[in-house]
């Protein structure tokens, strides 16, 4: 990796073998409410998850996390995801990956400037605790979404699946507006 320092190769490291654990996790659940530590699980099923559509709560085992009025706003060569997320809990949190139900994932965009709350790091997208970070507005990051997404326009609500450096696998259904 020409042009990075150790400790910043060392972060991407322990950030992929992160990733890697969350999702072979996931994957490993047995579909009912008595999964192992670590599994996913739908919102409204899992004690300490609430939602409703645009909206995502999530406070569990020193996690606090709210994600509220996420929009994916859709065009004919995919669109964006607008959305705000408050990070109530003790420890940063990251986000590093969005991908919907239409096939794709979306490109994470950081806040201008290159260091604190909203810019992209090698772990994602900085939240620190007791911070709110909204995304898709005037100088924030942003979450570029995938022309698959554009095949869902005309639904209400699109699925989303945020990954958390802390929180893990994060489900929603994003309002749907059309342009």
């Amino acid at each position: 990796m020409r042009g990075t320092t150790p400790n910043a190769r060392a972060v991407l490291a322990m950030s992929l073998s992160a990733a890697l654990a969350l999702l072979t996790a996931g994957c490993a659940g047995t579909g009912d409410d008595a999964r192992p530590s670590g599994t996913t699980a739908s919102a409204g099923r899992t004690p300490g998850i609430a939602s409703a559509p645009g909206s995502v709560a999530v406070r569990v085992a020193g996690i606090d996390l709210a994600v509220t009025d996420a929009v994916a706003h859709l065009g004919p060569s995919g669109g964006k995801l607008s959305m705000t997320v408050r990070n109530n809990g003790s420890v940063p949190e990251h986000l590093g990956m969005v991908a919907t139900s239409a096939g794709g994932r979306g490109e994470l965009v950081g806040a201008e400037g290159t260091e604190g709350t909203g810019a992209l790091t090698t772990a994602g997208i900085l939240l620190q605790p007791g911070t709110t970070v909204t995304f898709g507005g005037a100088g924030g990051p942003r979450v570029k979404l995938p022309q698959a997404a554009r095949n869902t326009a005309g639904q209400r609500t699109l699925p989303v699946t945020l990954q958390f450096g802390v929180a893990g696998l994060v489900h929603l259904d994003a309002r749907v507006s059309d342009g």
